[in-house]
């Protein structure tokens, strides 16, 4: 007779082995016949949240509740995580952590997200306070104490915190991890107070630190992204999916760091308009059902796509009901133009710019996820801003009465004149209150979230010049792109 340890045994392995489809079935078996296992209605919850069965996945952690699981705490944060990061209920998201925390006062990874929650929903003090409670709780909790420095305004200079992060470098308890997490913060302060060179030292060994965080060893491959540039142009497109009923859909995309969270967040003041944030179901459809990438999609058959599309409008009805036009603002979406315009023919695209030397420069300075292993070194970040013109140039010959172009710089120097442009090509009343980005209470995503929710400013325009020295070697390497030198962004 087959006993639920071995079977138990079988799907954890299934787990391990990252098969995730088979340990979900593998579970259920299980399950089917002993009910009354908690750990196992856990283990089949976080499954299938990354099966993307959010549905099913808040149902199992409930269940391993019900069943007085093991550290119940555990399940639910990512019921929370659920919630804020997938179904944007942000309220229940704020429920679930505080429950987690009446289960457990000291539990720090609530805190955290919940503190971040807060910050998503422009609540600095809260967020403060919780990040304080973390490391009261933990003071090796490094991540506490950078978010912690992050909250601190554009105008604030504390030399008593950045005394404080330089000390946690210093700590012999900080991994890589944390020294990353610590060194951006650090440059970050330092770049507040004008000490530039400290600054970019900082930034420099973040990334460095960052790089040495990774599970495995992280090298940008430029040849890999030249090679992906040529085949997404040479690559034919299928046929479109004809344009079905739904919400309106805009993509904002570019580089990172180019104002795409200051272009949703200006759209959004429009009525009926959702920001939808960096959502990843175009990345997610690629990866599940468009593997090889272009030339996948060249093969699909017109099912598929038409399946594709409708799953997508049926994801963002599901999270936006209420919208009349929804912004899916992912930066590096910018790859899969050729694929949104497949699936989605009367869709706009906001393509968001910047100077190329204050785009590098800041996506530099930004902690983004291993995978974009270009931002960990300069010239890397150079060469893919080189890859991704190539490609911005080809849509831009195939869809340019769909691409609308947002200069960042214009934005922020003459806003209701660039504002009033992007929403007349929108087709959107033109109202400047939608500027008055402190006042609004929408939840924001991105790394952007406390810059958007001060008044415009122009100080991050050519903040390039403060680095000069610095930026030499990509000033050189990106000369023919650059205004100044070329006549032309």
């Amino acid at each position: 007779m087959t006993t639920p340890e071995a079977m138990i045994r079988e799907a954890q392995q299934l787990q391990r082995d990252g098969r995730v489809l088979e340990a979900i079935a593998a579970y259920r078996r299980v399950l089917m016949q002993w009910p009354a296992l908690p750990d196992c209605w856990f283990n089949l919850g976080f499954l299938l949240r990354q099966a993307r069965q959010f549905d099913d996945a808040l149902t199992c952690y409930q269940k391993a509740l019900d069943l007085g699981v093991t550290e119940p705490e555990s399940a639910r944060l990512n019921r929370a995580v659920i919630y804020a990061d997938h179904l944007r209920r942000d309220d229940a998201a704020e429920r679930e952590l505080l429950a987690a925390l009446d289960l457990n006062r000291g539990y720090v990874p609530a805190m955290l997200n919940l503190a971040n929650l807060h910050e998503d929903r422009g609540r600095r003090d809260e967020a403060r306070g919780l990040y304080a409670r973390a490391l009261a709780v933990d003071p090796a909790c490094f991540l506490a104490l950078a978010r912690y420095a992050n909250l601190q305004g554009s105008g604030v200079r504390d030399p008593a915190l950045v005394g404080q992060l330089r000390a946690a470098l210093a700590s012999p308890l900080a991994t890589a991890v944390d020294r990353a997490d610590v060194g951006y913060a650090l440059g970050r302060l330092l770049d507040q107070a004008g000490d530039y060179p400290a600054a970019f030292a900082a930034y420099e060994q973040a990334n460095l630190d960052s790089r040495a965080a990774a599970p495995h060893d992280v090298r940008y491959d430029r040849v890999a992204q030249e090679a992906l540039a040529e085949r997404l142009i040479r690559t034919p497109l299928p046929t479109a999916v004809p344009p079905a009923a739904g919400p309106r859909l805009v993509f904002v995309c570019g580089m990172f760091r180019s104002g795409s969270t200051l272009a949703e967040q200006l759209l959004a003041g429009c009525p009926g308009v959702a920001a939808g944030g960096e959502l990843d179901l175009i990345p997610s459809a690629v990866a599940s059902r468009l593997s090889p990438f272009p030339e996948a999609l060249r093969d699909a058959p017109g099912a598929t796509l038409a399946q594709l599309a409708a799953s997508y409008r049926e994801a963002v009805a599901r999270l936006f009901p209420a919208a009349r036009l929804v912004i899916d603002k992912r930066p590096d979406n910018f790859l899969y133009i050729g694929l949104i315009k497949t699936l989605f023919p009367d869709a706009k695209i906001v393509h968001t710019t910047r100077d190329p030397l204050d785009t590098c420069l800041s996506t530099f300075f930004l902690h983004l996820d291993h995978r974009m292993s270009y931002a960990l070194d300069l010239l890397d970040t150079g060469h893919y801003y080189r890859q991704y013109r190539r490609v911005m140039a080809h849509w831009q010959q195939l869809y340019g009465g769909d691409i609308i172009d947002l200069d960042y710089d214009h934005l922020v120097r003459d806003p209701d004149v660039a504002g009033a442009a992007l929403f007349g090509a929108l087709g959107l009343p033109w109202d400047r209150t939608c500027l008055d980005f402190a006042r609004a209470r929408r939840s924001v995503k991105t790394a952007s979230v406390w810059q958007v929710r001060e008044p415009l400013y122009r100080h991050a325009s050519g903040r390039s010049r403060h680095y000069a020295r610095e930026l030499a070697p990509l000033r050189a390497y990106l000369a023919d792109l650059l205004p100044d030198e070329a006549g032309s962004k």
